[in-house]
């Protein structure tokens, strides 16, 4: 490729790796954000931490089988 094809490939890619950037950010927030409400909530002990982290385990797990089956 060469001249305004090559142009528009290289622009079409920037703008790709700049949505998958945001889009990345968005999703790190989002469990971030479930973990810090964990931390805040100052579990009593080592089962009722465990038992919050495997709640977003579990979470985590469905989105990733969600996002399988929609290929």
């Amino acid at each position: 490729m060469e001249g305004p094809d090559r142009a528009i490939v290289k622009e079409l890619q920037a703008r790709i790796d700049k949505k998958m950037k945001e889009l990345e950010i968005e999703t790190i927030r989002y469990w971030k954000g479930l973990l810090d409400r964990v931390v805040s909530k100052k579990p009593e002990g080592i089962a009722s931490l465990q038992l919050e982290i495997k709640k977003i385990s579990s979470m985590m797990e469905n989105r990733i089988s969600i996002l399988k089956k929609e290929r």
